[in-house]
């Protein structure tokens, strides 16, 4: 890299000063998904938040909204994806449309 290039966040900071956290998985396609999957069941009162606690009630648009998240994932990863991650991909699709459809429901 010339010294004239730009240089990412954690290139251009001092040691310890990246922010990083040494807890939290390396991203890849397979994290992202799960954790839309799990944004999702958050949002349907599922699962509970980043404090711990659970949603009094769901959140139907943020759901809703992190399905078609997902399902514009589907559509614009066809044909892209090897074979873990797509049935991956499509495994967490159908369990968030499923759960979203019982808090509909109120179950």
């Amino acid at each position: 890299m010339s010294d004239d290039a730009p240089r990412s966040p954690a290139e251009s900071a001092g040691p310890g000063e990246t922010g990083e956290r040494s807890d939290l998985p390396r991203i890849d396609f397979s994290t992202f998904v799960l954790s839309l999957a799990a944004s999702a069941m958050v949002q349907l009162g599922l699962a509970p938040g980043l404090e711990g606690e659970k949603r009094e009630s769901p959140d139907l648009a943020m759901a809703r909204h992190t399905i078609d998240t997902i399902e514009m994932l589907v559509e614009k990863t066809r044909g892209n994806l090897d074979g873990d991650e797509e049935r991956l991909l499509q495994s967490v699709l159908y369990e968030v449309r499923m759960s979203f459809v019982r808090a509909e429901r109120g179950k």
